[in-house]
């Protein structure tokens, strides 16, 4: 990650920027006066957004000017309706002589996603029970490449560039935990529905390699991750052959885990695994939101209200 970067939040009005930012939108628009072409676009690093206007814009720069790309852009910051915007000189699509880094344009896990996704296949190798073990490893294999930089959202917790094994690697550790105070329960099928429980993002959303939501796909808008999770499950226990009983478990928690109907869980957890996995994503999730906000809040001040946290103010203390 490369320090000496004109990061979007540090620019100022009057700053003159020569940088690389990656195209989150792009849009041609007509002048009011005289119906010349520009270009309205949101250029973003890790560290914000800001809007850009290409008033010199060519039909020709069609090929390389478009949304979810990495640019190199010079121009100057400017101030429009009090607020900052980037009027651009020149810009021109990367090629592999600058070397960039992606890390420096879009928020990512803390972790690196090959770390991740190896701590995640040793609790794979934990799960005793063969069914379980296989319907697991059907699904990610199934998932190929896309669960390395799959954010777990398009806008809430962990909506970041491997976010989805992220959110999943953490839920495992916690469920670790709880499993070893609660022995009763099966770690076998606990493990199994934190690893599948949201792996079904990677259809239901459409992302970028650099982990960006552009849309949710067209099943993922008719069904959601919940329904299309259940049924990979029943497609890959019939493909390894797998107990019905333990196809029905797992369904029963990928089905249950958002807990009521109005978030898309049709029915309530009916056995201890099932009822784990719905509380370890919840804290989770608003473990995350928490921990975001208060990066950004100086202490003995309250954050901005987080609608993820049922709008609510977050306080950081002074300790």
């Amino acid at each position: 990650m490369v320090d000496n970067r004109m990061n979007v939040n540090q620019l100022q009005k009057g700053d003159k920027v020569q940088e690389y930012y990656y195209i989150k939108d792009c849009v041609c628009k007509l002048t009011n006066g005289n119906n010349a072409k520009f270009l309205d676009i949101n250029l973003m690093d890790r560290t914000g957004i800001i809007n850009a206007k290409l008033w010199n814009y060519r039909e020709e720069q069609d090929d390389y000017i478009k949304s979810n790309i990495i640019v190199f852009v010079t121009g100057n910051v400017i101030e429009w309706k009090d607020k900052l915007q980037l009027k651009i000189d020149y810009l021109r699509k990367i090629t592999e002589e600058d070397k960039v880094e992606v890390d420096d344009f879009v928020p990512v896990a803390p972790y690196s996603s090959m770390d991740m996704y190896e701590e995640i296949l040793k609790y794979k190798e934990n799960i005793k029970n063969q069914d379980i073990k296989n319907i697991v490893e059907y699904i990610l294999n199934e998932a190929g490449p896309k669960v390395m930089y799959y954010p777990a959202a398009k806008s809430n917790h962990h909506s970041v560039r491997s976010g989805l094994l992220y959110h999943t690697l953490t839920m495992l550790k916690a469920g670790r935990a709880l499993s070893e105070i609660y022995d009763f329960v099966n770690s076998d099928l606990l493990y199994a529905g934190i690893i599948l429980h949201d792996m079904a993002k990677v259809q239901e959303m459409n992302s970028s390699e650099l982990g960006i939501v552009e849309e949710y796909s067209v099943e993922g808008q008719l069904l959601g991750h919940i329904i299309i999770g259940v049924r990979n499950i029943e497609t890959a226990a019939r493909a390894v052959n797998a107990s019905k009983e333990v196809s029905m478990l797992l369904q029963h928690m990928i089905l249950t885990h958002h807990y009521e109907p109005e978030y898309g869980s049709p029915k309530k957890p009916m056995f201890p695994e099932a009822e784990l996995l719905h509380h370890l994503d919840l804290i989770d999730a608003r473990m995350y939101d928490m921990n975001k906000a208060l990066s950004s809040t100086e202490p003995g001040m309250f954050s901005d209200k987080i609608w993820s946290l049922d709008n609510l103010s977050v306080y950081r203390n002074k300790l």
